[in-house]
C-alpha cells in the first residue's frame, strides 16, 4: 500500500539531516522554526534589509480550484521543501524549482477525503504531519513511503490542525474537532480535546492528557436534544518545548458545552510523562458553537455566555513563544481577545499583559490567531480582523510597545484586491515570521510584505492576486495570504501560501503556494 501510495518523480531527497542530528540553521524544519516557537530564521544572510527589494517570484505550485485554499504551512530541509496539499496529497519538491521529487496520495491510508491542515515536522529521517480526519502520518524524507499512520482520535469530527514537535524519541501533537458545528439537533457534545506523545518509530501513545474531564449527559437543549457536557477545548495549535526542562506549552480552545475542564488555558506540562508542572485559565467562561456565531432570540438559548448580544469565543489557537528576559524564563502566547500574554515559565504567574485589539462583535476574530515571533530581541505580534489588523514590535520584559504598523490603508484600493472591495479586509491571517532585520507578515489585502524590525517601515511587498503559471502544468490564481501557517524563510528562498478561510476572492483556477528568492 505505502509503495503504491509513493510516486517517486525526480532523485532522491539530498542534504537532509542525520538521523540523530539536528538540522541544519538555514533549514524551517518544524512549524515553529524551532523546539522554542520563535518562527525566527536567525541564520539567513541571503536575505536583508538592504536588498530584500530584490526578491523576485521564482516559482508557483497550483492546487485544484475544488479543493480549497491550502493551509499546509512548509517545512524545509536543505534542497528540498514539504507540503501537503488540500487536495489530499502530500509532496516534496526542490526548494529552489519546485520540480516535484515524491508524493503521497493520503487516500491510501483509511476511508473517506483528507486534507492536509497542518505544517509538518522532519526530524530523524521521516516528515510528520496531520490530516483532517485525526490521523498522524510518519514519511520516509527520502521516499515519500509510509513508515507509519494512526488515527489518534476515531471521534466523528476529530482533526488535526496542531503541528506535530518531535523531542526525544516522541511526537507531540494536539487533536480538535469541528463537533460544535453539526448545529442545534446535535445533541452536543461529547468531544474532548487531547494531547498526545507519541513514538516516533511507531506512532503507538506513549501518553495523553486531556483537556476536559468524561463529559456526562447533564439535561436537555431547548430542543429536546440530550445536552453533555463539559466537552471540547480542542488543541489547534502547535506545541512548544524548552529542553532545558523538558516542559511542553500549548493553549487551548473553548468550551463546546458545559463549562469546565482546561479550556482557554496554557498548559505546561512534563515531556516525560504528560503530568501537569501548572495550567493557567486566561477566561472565566467560554463555551461556543456555531448557533453562537450570529445568535437569533431562540439560539441565545444554547449559548450560556452571551455578552452584548454575541458569545466570546476566545480560544488560545496561536503558537507560545519562549524566551528569557531579564534572567527569567517565560512563555508568551496571543489569545483571540486580542491580550498577548506573557507567564513565568516554571510557576504560570502572570509577568505582564498587552491588550493589542478590542473584541469585536461576534467573536474573537480580531485579536491574535496564530502565532508570533521572537528574535532575541523583541516579540512581533500580528492582530488579525482589528479595522485595521496591526503589526507590533514589543519589549519582551515589560510589554512596552516600540512600534506598531497598521495594514496599510491601501491595501484594499491597490493591487489585485482593488476588484473586490466587499471581499478585501485589513487583516493579518498568517502568523509571524522574522529573519535578522525582516518581519514577515501576510494580509488579506492579497499583498505579503517585508518589515524593518527597527522601525516597522514596509521594506517590500508583492500582490498575490493575481494569475501564475505553475511548475506542476496549468496556471494558478493567489488570493488572501493563508492562515494557519506563515511565511517561511529557509536558505535564502520565502515561501507562502495563498487562500485564507475567511476571504473568498473569486478563483477560477485553483489557489497557489509562491516562493520568492534573489
Amino acid at each position: 500500500m505505502a509503495a503504491a501510495a509513493c510516486l517517486l518523480v525526480s532523485g532522491a531527497v539530498a542534504s537532509g539531516p542525520a538521523a540523530s542530528g539536528e538540522p541544519p540553521a538555514a533549514d524551517w524544519p518544524t512549524w515553529t522554526k524551532d523546539h522554542l516557537g520563535s518562527r525566527h530564521a536567525a541564520a539567513e544572510n541571503q536575505i536583508t534589509p538592504k536588498n530584500v527589494g530584490e526578491l523576485k517570484l521564482k516559482w508557483a505550485f497550483g492546487f485544484p480550484r475544488q479543493a480549497g485554499g491550502p493551509r499546509s504551512q512548509p517545512a524545509v530541509v536543505g534542497d528540498t521543501v514539504y507540503f501537503g496539499g488540500p487536495d489530499g496529497i502530500y509532496r516534496a519538491a526542490d526548494a529552489k524549482t519546485g520540480a516535484v521529487k515524491w508524493q503521497f496520495d493520503l487516500s491510501t491510508v483509511g476511508t473517506g477525503f483528507a486534507q492536509v491542515r497542518d505544517g509538518a515536522s522532519v526530524a530523524e529521517g521521516k516528515v510528520f504531519f496531520g490530516d483532517s480526519r485525526g490521523y498522524l502520518y510518519a514519511l520516509d524524507q527520502a521516499t515519500g513511503k509510509l513508515a507509519w499512520a494512526e488515527r489518534i482520535d476515531d471521534f466523528p469530527g476529530a482533526i488535526l490542525t496542531s503541528s506535530p514537535i518531535v523531542f526525544q524519541g516522541r511526537v507531540y501533537v494536539g487533536t480538535s474537532s469541528g463537533e460544535n458545528l453539526n448545529g442545534k439537533n446535535y445533541p452536543c457534545c461529547r468531544f474532548r480535546g487531547h494531547v498526545d506523545a507519541r513514538d516516533i518509530k511507531t506512532g503507538k501513545l506513549d501518553w495523553r492528557f486531556y483537556t476536559v474531564p468524561e463529559p456526562k449527559q447533564d439535561g436537555t437543549w431547548p430542543n429536546g436534544q440530550p445536552r453533555y457536557g463539559p466537552s471540547g477545548a480542542g488543541v489547534w495549535s502547535s506545541p512548544t518545548i524548552d529542553p532545558s526542562t523538558k516542559t511542553l506549552y500549548v493553549g487551548t480552545g473553548q468550551n463546546y458545552s458545559g463549562s469546565g475542564g482546561h479550556f482557554d488555558s496554557v498548559l505546561a506540562l512534563n515531556t516525560e510523562t504528560g503530568e501537569p508542572r501548572w495550567t493557567r485559565k486566561m477566561t472565566d467562561v467560554d463555551t461556543w458553537r456555531r448557533e453562537c456565531n450570529s445568535p437569533t432570540p431562540e439560539d441565545q438559548q444554547y449559548c450560556p455566555n452571551l455578552k452584548d448580544g454575541t458569545a466570546l469565543d476566545f480560544d488560545l489557537g496561536a503558537t507560545a513563544n519562549i524566551f528569557t528576559a531579564n534572567g527569567r524564563r517565560l512563555v508568551g502566547i496571543g489569545q483571540k481577545v486580542g491580550v498577548y500574554h506573557v507567564l513565568d515559565a516554571a510557576t504560570g504567574e502572570i509577568v505582564w499583559q498587552r491588550q493589542l485589539s478590542e473584541p469585536m462583535p461576534g467573536g474573537g476574530l480580531s485579536g491574535i490567531q496564530w502565532g508570533s515571533s521572537y528574535d532575541g530581541e523583541r516579540l512581533y505580534v500580528a492582530t488579525y480582523m482589528a479595522n485595521p489588523g496591526t503589526l507590533f514590535a514589543i519589549n519582551p520584559a515589560d510589554g512596552h510597545i516600540i512600534w506598531k504598523t497598521p495594514n496599510p490603508a491601501d491595501g484594499c484600493t491597490t493591487g489585485g484586491a482593488a476588484q473586490y472591495p466587499n471581499v478585501c479586509r485589513l487583516g493579518h491571517p498568517p502568523a509571524v515570521t522574522t529573519s535578522p532585520g525582516l518581519v514577515w507578515e501576510g494580509s488579506m489585502d492579497g499583498k505579503l510584505r517585508a518589515y524593518s524590525t527597527e522601525t516597522g517601515q514596509v521594506l517590500w511587498s508583492f500582490d498575490t492576486i493575481a494569475d501564475f503559471p505553475t511548475v506542476n502544468g496549468g496556471t494558478g490564481r493567489g488570493g488572501a495570504l493563508a492562515g494557519g501557517g506563515g511565511a517561511v524563510v529557509a536558505n535564502g528562498m520565502v515561501y507562502v501560501l495563498t487562500g485564507d478561510m475567511f476571504t473568498n476572492y473569486p478563483n477560477d483556477k485553483g489557489h497557489v503556494m509562491l516562493a520568492f528568492g534573489r
